[in-house]
């Protein structure tokens, strides 16, 4: 077989690509002159959407020298499901669904924060076993999303053990869940006014007996990974944000935290009845990885002591309100009365009408403040819906907070920040 020598043309003869297929944010007559692309180490590389290491369908522009970015544009949509329109065109009690399509990591804290939104605009008042069990449920969702941030932040930083501890007791909780409503990742469980189901006899005590056993495990991860050499030297410096950058890019929850920008809804604006219980609001102070890293450890530790405190003082009690406005009527009364059979009825094939008003509720999520814009004309749907969602502020962070560091530090950075894909494209 004959071999052919393929001639290699001169690099400085090849056409640099044509301008337009740069984004146009990168501005490449005033920053670089496209001639010189060849004529050093510059290179232009897509990261995402679809490696990896991006935590969803998320995509970073970034113009290397070398391993160093030298400057990066992040890009998202790519998911776009349009919530909040759909929040226009759907009667309150349908859109519960979607809710769980946002942070899907955390969905329960979601459905709760969407009902008391609406709950809010009507005016309903909900029983205190309800309000109870809605802590619980949020305080899990908030351990089993920070166990998945700091567990797939080490495993892209080559720590695969660690994973699986946190892994563990977010599969129990997840079991746990499931016992509320019948399912794990995208539960529906709350009401507007209520939850759908009460927990079954002898939920809590299982609920304080895997407090117990995670208290453990987070005791074993911390000795595993937090003074690792390795961890540290990857973390420590890494994609510092600081306070006035924080504040710069409205970062809130963890990520703000670990500035030291001593902010927590649940504190410094209370619901539910987090004034009641007792817990630390963890900071740090340099804000860069390790320190986002340590803040989301100890709120579990936190989030485990809200979660023993509310099966201690939950009683027996209703756990759906009365108000025949949001009530979804019992299944005896749908199946014997011809008024219940109607008001089912029209409950699901038309919706409940919610007064005219408008109201923004902001509750401290896993992430960082998560509200619920909502404006009514008195109809069955919202007039007008907005969702904040943390994760877009932490992206649109994310350039700054990269550019002149190393492209293996882009994948620590974008882990510590925990960008979840449904909240961001809304």
């Amino acid at each position: 077989m004959n071999s052919k020598t393929v001639e290699i043309k001169d690099r400085k003869n090849m056409k640099p690509l044509d301008e337009a297929q740069w984004p146009s944010q990168f501005n490449l007559t005033v920053d670089h002159d496209p001639d010189d692309l060849w004529d050093d180490s510059r290179i232009i590389v897509n990261i995402g959407p679809t490696h990896p290491a991006m935590h969803g369908a998320l995509r970073v522009v970034a113009r290397l020298n070398g391993e160093i970015i030298e400057k990066s544009y992040s890009e998202f949509g790519y998911t776009h499901r349009a919530k909040e329109k759909l929040g226009e065109h759907r009667t309150y009690h349908q859109f519960i669904v979607y809710t769980d399509r946002l942070n899907y990591c955390s969905a329960l804290m979601n459905n709760i924060a969407y009902a008391m939104s609406v709950e809010r605009l009507m005016g309903v008042e909900v029983p205190t076993r309800a309000v109870w069990l809605r802590m619980m449920c949020m305080e899990i969702a908030r351990v089993i999303d920070h166990f998945i941030c700091i567990g797939i932040n080490a495993v892209d930083l080559g720590a695969f053990s660690y994973f699986l501890y946190g892994f563990h007791q977010r599969e129990e909780a997840y079991t746990l869940i499931e016992k509320l409503c019948g399912a794990r990742l995208t539960t529906s469980y709350a009401r507007i006014g209520g939850m759908a189901y009460d927990a079954p006899e002898g939920w809590e005590k299982e609920v304080k007996a895997w407090v117990e056993r995670t208290r453990e495990v987070i005791d074993e991860m911390n000795v595993l990974l937090t003074d690792n050499k390795i961890w540290r030297k990857r973390t420590e410096g890494v994609a510092v944000f600081d306070q006035q950058s924080c504040m710069d890019y409205s970062f809130t929850g963890p990520n703000a935290r670990a500035a030291g920008i001593d902010v927590d809804l649940r504190k410094a604006q209370p619901y539910l009845y987090y004034s009641d219980v007792e817990f630390d609001v963890p900071l740090g102070q340099n804000g860069d990885c390790f320190d986002r890293y340590m803040v989301r450890l100890e709120e579990i530790k936190q989030s485990l002591n809200i979660i023993s405190q509310c099966a201690d003082r939950i009683q027996k009690g209703p756990i759906w309100s009365e108000d025949k406005r949001v009530r979804i009527p019992d299944k005896e009364v749908v199946h014997n009365t011809m008024e219940g059979l109607i008001h089912h009825f029209k409950f699901f094939m038309t919706g409940f009408q919610v007064p005219p008003g408008e109201a923004y509720s902001a509750f401290e999520a896993t992430n960082g403040e998560l509200g619920f814009y909502i404006s009514s004309k008195g109809d069955s749907m919202a007039h007008r819906m907005r969702i904040r969602g943390p994760s877009v502020s932490h992206f649109q962070g994310l350039n700054q907070m990269i550019e002149g560091s190393y492209i293996a530090d882009l994948v620590a950075a974008l882990g510590s920040i925990n960008i979840i894909a449904g909240e961001l494209d809304r």
